[in-house]
C-alpha cells in the first residue's frame, strides 16, 4: 500500500457521501491518537434509506478505487453503519444516534478536516 492510500480512501469516501447528500460530513485525523485507525469519516443521513444509500455509494466508490472493505457493522435500522477500510473507518449515523455517541467529542484532540480542503 502506498503512502497516499489512506488520504485517497478518505477523499473517495467523502466524495461518495457528498454525492448522496450526507449531512454534517467531517473527517477526523487520528494519526498519533489511535491505534485503531488513522482517519474517521463521520456523516449523517436523515432516514434509514439514506443511510443505506450512503453506505452503498461509499462501498462502490472504494471498490472502484481498489480498496476492499475489511468489515461492516450495524444496519440502517439501528441508526448507524460502520465501514472499516483499515486506515479509514467510516461512520454513517442518523442524527439522533450521532448526537448520542458524540464521536467528535470523544476524539476532541483530533484534527478536524473538511471535505472541501485540498488533497495535499
Amino acid at each position: 500500500m502506498t503512502e497516499l492510500a489512506a488520504p485517497e480512501k478518505v477523499w473517495r469516501g467523502a466524495r461518495a457521501a457528498q454525492g448522496k447528500k450526507a449531512g454534517g460530513l467531517v473527517v477526523l485525523n487520528l494519526q498519533g491518537l489511535s491505534n485503531v485507525s488513522d482517519y474517521f469519516l463521520i456523516c449523517s443521513g436523515r432516514s434509514t434509506v439514506q443511510i443505506r444509500i450512503i453506505a452503498e455509494a461509499i462501498e462502490e466508490e472504494m471498490r472502484r478505487g481498489g480498496f476492499g472493505c475489511l468489515g461492516r457493522e450495524g444496519e440502517p435500522e439501528s441508526g448507524w453503519i460502520l465501514l472499516d477500510y483499515g486506515e479509514l473507518v467510516v461512520h454513517i449515523f442518523q442524527e439522533e444516534t450521532r448526537n448520542y455517541y458524540g464521536l467528535e467529542r470523544l476524539w476532541g484532540d483530533a484534527l478536524i478536516l473538511t471535505p472541501t480542503e485540498d488533497r495535499g
